[in-house]
């Protein structure tokens, strides 16, 4: 039998709180979401002033970056590479970049998905929360 890392609602609270400063650090209106490995929501906040949309893409790129435990920048790459066939990939509908497995171990234990500015910076926002988690 394997052990494996997963995450408690501490980490889910520490990762939201800094990417949320990361974001308001940058003056950057986000939606923020964190699931764990099999793609559940854990955590949903939309900054004041973040498109009502984003609280839909967010989701979206935290569940295709946890289930394919990979960015979900990948997916996007492949698609523009010519891949298009990646489009039909069931229960993966965040094919954008913005989405960052969390990695503890070799072990994939949820993903952070950001929507709202920059695709670039929507990562590096996630990647701000998720760096909390070995601060």
């Amino acid at each position: 039998m394997i052990s494996r890392p997963s995450l408690e609602f501490a980490d889910v609270r520490r990762i939201a709180a800094a990417a949320e400063a990361h974001a308001v650090a940058n003056g950057w209106a986000v939606a923020i979401a964190i699931c764990d490995a099999g793609g559940h929501p854990l955590w949903l906040q939309r900054l004041d002033g973040t498109a009502p949309i984003s609280a839909h893409i967010a989701p979206a790129k935290a569940r295709t970056a946890a289930l394919g435990q990979r960015e979900s920048r990948i997916y996007e790459e492949m698609i523009n590479n010519g891949r298009t066939s990646f489009l039909s990939a069931p229960q993966l509908d965040g094919l954008l970049e913005g989405g960052v497995p969390i990695m503890v171990d070799g072990h994939c234990i949820g993903a952070v998905g950001v929507s709202g500015v920059k695709s670039t910076e929507d990562a590096q926002i996630a990647r701000a929360g998720i760096a909390a988690l070995t601060a």
